[in-house]
This record gives C-alpha cells, sequence and structure tokens, in this order.
C-alpha cells in the first residue's frame, strides 16, 4: 500500500500538465512565482555577502536541528481549522535571523518547509514553496532590519540593565518584521485568489494575536538563551512542545463550533449566537432580519459531478456569504444545502437587498469542478427566503426561521433563483402560507409572489427580485 502511494504521488510529480498551479489565475500564478524567485536572488545574494565562520554553522546547525524536531512534532490538528494553523517555525528562524547573517534565515525556512511536508501535513507543492519563500524573505528582511539597530545594541551579546532591554526591543521590531512580513505576502494571495474574504481581518483577530504574541515571547527568549549559551536552546524544545500543546485547546473549541465542509458556524453555534442576538434585538427595540438560503438544483452538481465537486460549490458559496455579508452578520450552515444568516441591525427592506445582493452573487460565481486545468467550472444559483423582526409579530427564533423557510419554498416554487419575503407568525407552516396585505407588498418596489393556498390576514409572500433565467446547473469550459 505504501509502496502504490508512493508510486501514485511520484506520478503526478511527473504530470506536470495536472498541477493545480496550472488551475490558477495568471495574475495570481504570477505572484506566486514570483515570490520564491525574489527568495532565491536573496538567498543568492546574501550567500555572496556571507563570512563563513565555524561557529556560525555550529550555532545553524543546532538551531536547525532543534526547529525541525519542533516542526515534525506539531500536531496534525493545527492543520485542520483554516486560520489558526500554527508550526512555529518563526520561533526558530527568529534567533538564526539575529545571531547570524541573512543567508541562514534566508534558507532555514526551506529545511522546516520540508519536514512540515513530508512529517506532518503534505499540503499543494505551489502552495508549500510559496510559503517558505514568503517566510524566507520575511526573516531576511527581519536580519537586516535588526542590523540597522546601533551597532551598540544590534551586538550577539544582550549585555545587562539597559543594553538588555534595547536589544530586546530590537529583537522584538525584528520579529514584527519578520512575522509581519511573511504573514502579508500569503494574506495577498489569499486575497488575489478569494476577493470577496476580508483577509485582513484575519491577521488581527484574537487568534492570531494571541498566536503573535506567544511566536515574539518564545523567539526572544530562545534568542535569548543562544546569545547567553548555545547549549541551553536543547532546554527550550520541550518548553516550545509544551506551549503549543495548550494552544491547540483554542484550537479544539473553534472546531466544535464550525460546520467543517464550509468554515461557516454550524446549527448548534448559529442558534446560540442567534437567540442572543434576538433576545438584544428585542431588548434595545432593534431592527433584526433573517434569510436562509437553498442552493437550486444541487443534486445535479453531485450526481453529475461527483460529491468533491459538490464540496467545492458549498465551500465557494460560502465563502461568498461570508464576504458579501457584514462583520457581525452572523452566517452558518444550516445543513445540506441549505445557509442561514442572521442579520442584525437589518431593517426588511434592506434584508431584501442584501439577499438580493448575494443571489446575483452567486449567479455570477463559477467553480472549477477538480483541480485540473481543464476542469469544467460550475454555475448554480440560490433561492433566497427573508424574514425580518415585527414588533406585533412572532418574537421566536423557530417562527422567524418558520417564515424564512417558507418565504424559501415559495421562491423555488416560482421558479428559482429568487429572493422572496414573508413576516413571521406563530404556529404557521408551509402549507398555511397564502398572499394577502398587497399594500406591505409595494413597499418593498415589488409585486406580491402569486402561490397557491387560501390567503390569511396579515400573511403576504413576496417576490423582491423577478428574474425568470434559468437556475439549472450550466457547466461551461
Amino acid at each position: 500500500m505504501r509502496a502504490s502511494s508512493l508510486t501514485g504521488r511520484i506520478t503526478r510529480c511527473v504530470a506536470v500538465r495536472d498541477w493545480a498551479w496550472w488551475g490558477l489565475d495568471p495574475m495570481l500564478r504570477g505572484y506566486v512565482a514570483a515570490i520564491p524567485a525574489a527568495a532565491a536572488v536573496v538567498i543568492l545574494f546574501t550567500a555572496s555577502q556571507t563570512s563563513w565562520h565555524p561557529d556560525d554553522v555550529a550555532k545553524f546547525t543546532l538551531l536547525l536541528c532543534c526547529g525541525m524536531i519542533s516542526v515534525a512534532s506539531t500536531p496534525r490538528i493545527m492543520y485542520a481549522f483554516p486560520g489558526l494553523t500554527r508550526d512555529f517555525s518563526a520561533i526558530w528562524v527568529l534567533p538564526t535571523a539575529i545571531l547570524l547573517q541573512p543567508f541562514y534565515a534566508a534558507i532555514v525556512p526551506i529545511f522546516f518547509s520540508i519536514t512540515l511536508n513530508v512529517f506532518v501535513h503534505r499540503g499543494v507543492p505551489h502552495r508549500a514553496v510559496f510559503s517558505a519563500a514568503a517566510q524566507s524573505l520575511g526573516y531576511a528582511a527581519a536580519s537586516v532590519v535588526f542590523r540597522w539597530f546601533p551597532a551598540s545594541i544590534a551586538g550577539h551579546n544582550p549585555g545587562t540593565g539597559a543594553h538588555a532591554l534595547y536589544w530586546c526591543l530590537a529583537v522584538v521590531a525584528a520579529e514584527i518584521v519578520g512575522s509581519r512580513g511573511h504573514n502579508f505576502l500569503i494574506l495577498g494571495a489569499v486575497k488575489m485568489s478569494a476577493p470577496q474574504l476580508r483577509v485582513w481581518a484575519m491577521e488581527w483577530d484574537r487568534d492570531a494575536l494571541q498566536a503573535l504574541f506567544v511566536e515574539i515571547d518564545l523567539g526572544v527568549l530562545i534568542t535569548l538563551a543562544v546569545a547567553l549559551s548555545p547549549s541551553l536552546v536543547v532546554i527550550a524544545v520541550p518548553t516550545v512542545l509544551l506551549v503549543r500543546r495548550f494552544l491547540v485547546h483554542p484550537i479544539l473549541e473553534a472546531q466544535s463550533r464550525v460546520d467543517a465542509k464550509t468554515g461557516l458556524l454550524n446549527v448548534s453555534t448559529w442558534e446560540k449566537e442567534a437567540e442572543t442576538e434576538l433576545s438584544r434585538a428585542i431588548r434595545t427595540h432593534s431592527p433584526l432580519a433573517l434569510a436562509l438560503v437553498d442552493i437550486d438544483h444541487f443534486k445535479q452538481v453531485n450526481d453529475t459531478y461527483g460529491h468533491l465537486a459538490g464540496d467545492r460549490v458549498l465551500k465557494a458559496i460560502a465563502d461568498g456569504l461570508t464576504g458579501q455579508s457584514r462583520d457581525y452578520d452572523k452566517v452558518g450552515r444550516f445543513g445540506g444545502e441549505e445557509f442561514v444568516l442572521l442579520l442584525a441591525q437589518t431593517h426588511e427592506k434592506d434584508a431584501c437587498k442584501i439577499a438580493e445582493r448575494l443571489r446575483t452573487y452567486v449567479a455570477s460565481l463559477t467553480v472549477p469542478a477538480d483541480d485540473r486545468p481543464d476542469a469544467p467550472t460550475l454555475s448554480v444559483t440560490i433561492s433566497v427566503g427573508v424574514t425580518a423582526l415585527a414588533r406585533d409579530e412572532s418574537r421566536e427564533l423557530s417562527d422567524l426561521l418558520a417564515a424564512a423557510d417558507s418565504a424559501m419554498y415559495h421562491a423555488k416554487q416560482a421558479g428559482r433563483n429568487r429572493v422572496a419575503f414573508a413576516p413571521p407568525l406563530r404556529d404557521m407552516g408551509v402549507g398555511d402560507m397564502g398572499v394577502a396585505d398587497v399594500d406591505s407588498a409595494a413597499s418593498l418596489g415589488s409585486e406580491p409572489l402569486p402561490v397557491g393556498g387560501t390567503p390569511l390576514s396579515g400573511h403576504r409572500v413576496v417576490l423582491v427580485q423577478a428574474d425568470s433565467a434559468s437556475a439549472s446547473l450550466c457547466p461551461r469550459r
């Protein structure tokens, strides 16, 4: 089995035309190629400027071995949740950048990347190369920045008293340049590949800042230990492993809150947060709306292209919903091909506009069925049911969901690829829904949706978008 697996990996590597690299957008492909090329130039230039000393080689070897042990023991779960990937290799790159010449800081990420991909997490090759190159550039710059400080500060010996404080501040400044430079290069690629994502916010969320502070703290301590006595670095390895184990807990906690395929809130978490937001809206007399989204003819995607292609569509739409919504909206996966959004501080008119924007965005979205360069691209549409909190109607989350579900049902009955609105009413099922109160339809600038059933006083379903475009799957090459 291992031999066949190895043979398969070799075959995929040799099959150059099947590389996922060719499926990238041309501009993104150029960016992803430019960073490793720049790193190669930096490595060659710094190598030509390096003075070779046995002590430096010995320190580099010691830091490299300790770092490879640390990286190889990274828990796999730290790669299972988007946005929280942390191998903490920077902890070992920093002392290399501070205590040795820039060439060493430029090449050490390459060894760590190889270790990571062999022993922990086998990633996509071009991503691994790009990430290593970005870290190489970041910490080569950090090494240069540290040496910009006066020679009385930027020495290999931290000294004592005020000098030690200034030395530590210089190290922290270098670490910020290295780690943030590395991350910004990567986030630039992410932004180019998914423009709808608010990637820069990922850099400053609580988990990212916590990891940054841990990296800075441990990096400075290890740098200080190696500066005082290289043998002390061996003691730091268990400390790094222990601290990293503690950081697994928030990852597990975060994993329990989200849907694994889409990264959105799962049903239970969404309901808890929605209940909290609903209570706040009722208490403060604030507007609130809810939208239920269903992918039209999603079964055709799975039946025609397979469930992996279906998962790609789910993830693309989930990213789109997140990117098109606001920071304080609650976006979750409701189950299957359904998504749900709680829109805080939103009146019904604005909720319908938001839903229409989401519908338009998804209708224009194309998703490749797989990583092959010539893979067919898939297009789908969505039907959206919208409801809003009203003073004289039900204020239970279950009733809001029922109303949104009923509106979505009628949007599908009207031909799909539509947005429909309905107010919440207690104890109202889909079979009871009808059309009434036409005046409220005019307030949204639309005609009431003509559906079957007996009209009920005070209850209406309003079609806020009457696009007659087909909702069927339209693969394009």
